[in-house]
């Protein structure tokens, strides 16, 4: 692959087989800033027959051996020219993340970089996957052992909260599994994943292994989800949308895995450290403006210790800066779209009208763009939209409680199983709700903690699978067994 010699952001169009192409029909969709509302680009509004073109690139990569085939120290090396080129372009794509997408640029920053590690970490795996040998009871003699494989050509759709991010994470577990794959970012945020895409070629990725196609969840998304020659497919996104995959993946029984939605909660103890359980908690809720699968919107807090907490987080909230994401000392960008801030203002309304107190926020600044104020509520009324609705915004919900049992089963009392955070100085108390609490992701006097080498991924509704990791490298493999009579 070469790279071209325009911005690929600016190109609008999808690469195919190492190739900048428009989408067939020459339609394209406006790409907005959140912050203004402004225009700053567009890109294919892709259909069917872009992801066919797609999907036959990869697999003409996949079945010829450009990328599977080569030596798992060459693929090594390629990702991490990938990390280093990240690193060498880290504040142009940061820049442009948090044009398409909001985001303070403090915080864009860092997950570029989390983007680079992401492909060096997975770099150190390209040369250890292996099988075993296995010494088995069938009468007669053989040699047995198993060999693990790629799954084939993959279909890797990622969501706009975390947009780069999500792309390294996919892409490069992918890459180094030996599939080959076709992305297709958000609608609302493809612009950093069209820049991941030169990157790529710059880095010697081979042509056809990677491919990049733009357009609407339900049209260019839907067609990749259900195309015959589509062997997995690697979802982040909503549970509904991932519901839809399920029902699309079954054709041709795709392995499918799924990292959706999530209503994390929170358990505050009266022996608290109430100054880190207040900046942790706050940190939960409203990094990425409540944008996350993660984050702790359901906060029980001992009675004890509620209205005290309740003050101290208020006082942080207070103090956080709303505003454009380039804009000095901010910390709360806006939201993704008007249809998002239409949402969270609505479900917000509707807790105040169902009894909810609003301790702080609860409304939208007077100015451009999509934004909303940090916000907490009490006393939510048991069974409320608000409690049981992942919001995915800036909105936290204060519930005081005083029995433990109780507390666990309010904690449990979700569709979602993400993520929750159990804040105490009691060790035997914070191990033994780890085990009680029905999440994938269990922080004890922390919140936000995600590594590569951790298993992420959800109970319940919250997903099928896990990301990161052997684990999550193990989802773009398959195992073969082979019996050679002696």
């Amino acid at each position: 692959m070469t790279s071209t010699s325009e911005s690929p952001a600016s190109l609008g169009r999808n690469l195919i087989e190492g190739r900048w192409q428009a989408a067939a029909s020459g339609e394209t969709i406006a790409c907005f800033n959140p912050s203004s509302g402004s225009q700053i680009g567009s890109a294919p509004a892709s259909s069917a027959a872009d992801v066919d073109r797609a999907v036959s690139a990869a697999r003409r990569s996949f079945e010829s051996g450009a990328w599977t085939a080569r030596a798992p120290n060459w693929r090594a090396q390629i990702l991490q020219k990938v990390a280093a080129l990240i690193d060498q372009q880290a504040d142009e794509i940061a820049q442009l993340e948090t044009r398409d997408n909001g985001m303070p640029i403090t915080l864009a920053r860092a997950l570029v970089a989390t983007g680079a590690e992401t492909f060096r970490y997975f770099s150190g795996w390209c040369t250890k996957i292996r099988g075993e040998t296995v010494q088995i009871s069938a009468p007669g003699d053989f040699h047995a052992y198993t060999l693990r494989e790629p799954a084939g050509v993959a279909a890797l759709i990622t969501p706009w909260n975390v947009p780069f991010t999500m792309a390294c994470n996919k892409i490069a577990t992918a890459l180094t599994a030996g599939c080959s794959a076709i992305l297709k970012p958000a609608e609302e945020t493809p612009l950093s994943a069209l820049m991941l895409g030169d990157i790529l070629m710059q880095a010697g990725v081979p042509e056809g292994v990677i491919n990049i196609v733009c357009g609407r969840g339900n049209v260019a998304g839907a067609a990749l989800a259900a195309h015959p020659d589509v062997d997995k497919i690697s979802f982040t996104g909503s549970t509904d949308v991932g519901r839809k995959i399920v029902v699309a993946a079954a054709g041709n029984l795709k392995r499918v895995s799924l990292e959706l939605g999530g209503k994390s909660p929170v358990l505050v103890f009266p022996d608290a450290d109430l100054d880190q359980a207040a900046a942790g908690i706050a940190r939960g809720i409203f990094s990425n403006s409540g944008q996350a699968c993660i984050a702790g919107s359901r906060i029980f807090v001992h009675q004890k210790i509620h209205d005290e907490l309740a003050a101290r987080l208020a006082v942080i909230a207070r103090q956080m800066k709303v505003g454009d994401g380039f804009e000095a000392g901010v910390n709360l960008g806006p939201l993704i779209s008007q249809r998002q801030l239409d949402r969270v203002s609505g479900l917000v309304a509707e807790g105040v009208r169902d009894g909810s107190q609003v301790i702080v926020g609860g409304n939208r600044p007077d100015r451009p763009g999509y934004f909303f104020e940090p916000t907490i509520l009490t006393a939510p009324r048991p069974g409320a939209r608000i409690l049981r609705e992942e919001i995915f915004g800036p909105v936290a919900n204060l519930i005081p409680f005083t029995d433990i049992d109780d507390v666990v089963r309010q904690a449990n009392d979700t569709q979602y199983g993400l993520a929750a955070a159990i804040w105490t100085r009691d060790i035997g108390i914070a191990h033994r709700l780890a085990r009680r609490v029905k999440a994938g992701n269990i922080w004890l006097n922390c919140q936000l903690v995600v590594d590569r080498s951790m298993a992420f991924g959800g109970y319940k509704q919250s997903g099928w699978g896990r990301e990161n990791g052997l684990e999550g490298l193990e989802a773009f493999l398959q195992t073969k067994s082979v019996y050679a009579a002696l």
